[in-house]
């Protein structure tokens, strides 16, 4: 089973969508094998986000994700990172396939209610970094 990570962002947890985000994850037959609700602080933003460092939207995603709750989780599925990737369609909500979350739930590209890991290795990085036990 692979592993990926899953963070329902700021905006999606303060519209309140973190109910219908999470049935949504476990209907499309995600387990959820480690989760939890924290508000992370600048350092730790920073830190999980440090591969974006020195782009132009670095500083706006570290304010955007400390801002708030989020609730980060690890998931488990035959072909997560992708099947995850799909649920939540592209970054832009504007041009998300229908009923994917980001379509769903976003509001814009920096405010697109959830994040998902790219690849293997960084979801290997991900999970570890919010779930160090099940690494």
């Amino acid at each position: 089973m692979e592993k990926t990570l899953a963070i329902i962002k700021p905006d999606a947890v303060q519209a309140m969508h973190t109910g219908k985000i999470i049935d949504r994850i476990e209907h499309e037959g995600f387990t959820i094998v480690g989760m939890k609700k924290l508000h992370m602080t600048k350092a730790q933003a920073e830190a999980f986000y440090a591969v974006h460092k020195g782009r132009g939207f670095f500083d706006e995603l570290v304010e955007f994700m400390s801002s708030g709750p989020v609730v980060v989780m690890a998931l488990s599925k035959n072909g997560a990172i992708m099947a995850w990737r799909d649920l939540m369609g592209a970054t832009d909500p504007a041009k998300a396939a229908p009923n994917t979350l980001r379509k769903l739930f976003g509001t814009n590209i920096g405010n697109n209610a959830t994040h998902g890991s790219d690849a293997p290795e960084t979801a290997a990085v991900e999970v570890k970094f919010f779930f160090p036990e099940l690494a």
